[in-house]
């Protein structure tokens, strides 16, 4: 029976060859590094080609941001020739207006002088003499002030002189009772009860006055009297609010 089993079992030989396995492993590597090689030399080609194309991309957006970096300095500056332009002719039109203002305000006035002097020069038949012209109020820094400015004209013959005395009373309430104060009470400009006067054309009497507490004020009363051969008089009532509203 083992002589059988024996007899059944076949061998194989194998040529031992010292060596074979170590080339084969090197022979593989070898392979291995050239393969690896040849990849990266393809890859470093290709990588090259698009390496080009970016650096030709950033070339023209460098040149598209200098463009519009220099467009936008353009139009920068386009900006600002425009506001200073702007603010120039803003300026120029401030000062043409307020010159504007100034003479009309000029003109008014010149106006007003020149009709002055033409109610002096050339009066009606029934405005001829000793005339109370104006009384003017405008308002001081201090509370209940104003500064006053009255004009007294001699109309028609102004060949001579004419001279006398004008009062000015302040006519108002207090405590609901009427209450009359003269201009020397309410001024320290004015020390009379009359002001004395001398002129041939005109006459402005000037200062400043002081409201009292609890008093106030509905008109002032003026009366003018001339004196020696031109002996005259004149009177003239001006409401407080007309000279009071602007």
């Amino acid at each position: 029976m083992s002589s059988e089993r024996k007899s059944s079992e076949e061998y194989v030989v194998i040529r031992h060859r010292p060596g074979y396995r170590l080339r084969r492993t090197a022979i593989l590597l070898v392979f291995s590094v050239v393969a690896a090689v040849i990849g990266y030399t393809t890859g470093m080609a290709q990588g090259g080609f698009r390496f080009s194309s970016v650096e030709a991309s950033k070339e023209v957006l460098e040149e598209e941001v200098a463009k519009l970096r220099e467009e936008y300095t353009e139009a920068r500056q386009r900006v600002i020739n425009l506001d200073r332009g702007r603010a120039i002719d803003q300026q120029a039109l401030k000062q043409a207006r307020t010159t504007i203002v100034e003479l009309e305000t000029r003109i008014a006035s010149l106006k007003s002088d020149l009709t002055f002097y033409k109610n002096i020069m050339a009066p009606s038949e029934t405005s001829k003499g000793l005339q109370v012209d104006s009384f003017t109020l405008d308002r001081d820094r201090q509370p209940d002030a104003y500064d006053f400015k009255l004009v007294l004209t001699q109309v028609g013959n102004n060949k001579s002189y004419i001279s006398g005395v004008v009062a000015v009373n302040v006519i108002g309430l207090r405590d609901e009772e009427k209450e009359v104060i003269a201009l020397r009470d309410l001024s320290e400009d004015i020390d009379d009860l009359g002001v004395k006067f001398r002129f041939r054309y005109f006459q402005d009497v000037e200062g400043l006055l002081v409201l009292p507490e609890g008093f106030e004020p509905l008109e002032i009363q003026v009366v003018a009297q001339a004196e020696g051969r031109k002996s005259s008089q004149a009177e003239r009532t001006f409401e407080w609010d007309d000279l009071t509203e602007n």
